[in-house]
């Protein structure tokens, strides 16, 4: 898939969608954006190649450590660092200053956790079996180590890295597991979000990734999309930011009316060509005693709705 094939969307002045005028291919995913986050595991060998160039140039590639292979033309392999970190692959374009920035997190190994714990931080216990044989149910390879110097990096062009800590009590360092895909849709909805006329620079994200533990203690299914990193539950808080869904439709309200409105923006592109990689659950919430109306999105690869 190049860089044509989500259509450019007229989003509001104020907002820039951060792309670049290029595209790469990297595990699966197509990125265009001038800053990304993936998560790789110590030693493993990563695949990065330019699948829509913008000139006939070589581009640069350039790693803050370990070892880089030129496999072809505009074609890499890097060889991860052996140990946990946080590193930087730098793309740039030969026919400009356009340039992408991988920012890359070495994540703990799984079998890293003793008991329920990795490294004080509690985790809790993943299913033995994936649902249905699933592979987006099975248990994650590794966790990204978040600590008070990494959390504001950002992990696409309006999203950061502390956004999806799970919210359970626990000093840093904390942990978390991410799967692209899910930034990659939320970055598309923002944008959609912006050319609808609602104004904002990023999603409030009420839950991120949750810990097996956390979950349970939230009484949620046992194979929720957030204990893999797969989901979002999300609104817009601009005006006034004040931890609560705006009144989308200026009714005067905050109800589930205004849930709905972010719900039918995110729903109106099922079903186009250019989103079947997006395709996921969506369900829309009404107001608790302990939060505002929210819409879950995730990115499981085939439709759910509630």
């Amino acid at each position: 898939m190049g860089i044509c094939a989500i259509p450019a969307l007229n989003t509001a002045s104020a907002f820039s969608a951060g792309k670049t005028n290029f595209a790469i291919k990297y595990n699966q995913e197509t990125i265009q954006y001038k800053t990304f986050g993936i998560y790789v595991l110590p030693g493993e060998r990563v695949d990065i190649e330019i699948t829509e160039a913008s000139s006939n140039g070589s581009y640069g590639f350039l790693a803050s450590a370990g070892n880089t292979m030129r496999k072809g033309n505009n074609k890499w392999q890097w060889q991860v660092p052996g140990e946990k970190g946080d590193y930087t692959l730098i793309i740039t374009d030969p026919s400009s200053i356009d340039s992408m920035i991988l920012n890359v997190f070495v994540m703990v190994p799984y079998d890293r956790i003793d008991g329920e714990y990795l490294n004080g931080y509690r985790i809790g216990t993943y299913p033995d079996k994936p649902l249905r044989n699933l592979e987006i149910y099975e248990r994650p390879e590794g966790f990204v180590e978040v600590t008070e110097d990494n959390q504001n990096t950002y992990i696409a062009p309006h999203f950061q890295l502390r956004q999806f800590l799970c919210k359970q009590n626990g000093d840093f360092p904390k942990y978390l597991v991410l799967r692209e895909r899910l930034l990659l849709k939320l970055e598309i909805v923002l944008e959609k979000a912006n050319n609808a006329g609602y104004e904002c620079e990023t999603f409030h994200v009420m839950s991120g990734y949750r810990t097996p533990y956390y979950n349970e203690m939230l009484k949620d299914v046992r194979y929720s999309r957030h204990i893999y990193g797969g989901a979002a539950d999300i609104f817009i808080d601009i005006d006034p930011e004040d931890g609560m869904m705006d009144d989308l439709n200026e009714d005067g309200k905050i109800n589930l009316a205004d849930a709905d409105v972010l719900y039918d923006i995110i729903d109106d592109m099922y079903g186009k060509p250019w989103y079947e990689l997006y395709v996921g659950g969506l369900g829309k919430y009404g107001c608790t005693e302990c939060h505002g109306p929210f819409v879950h999105i995730d990115a499981r690869g085939f439709r759910a709705r509630w």
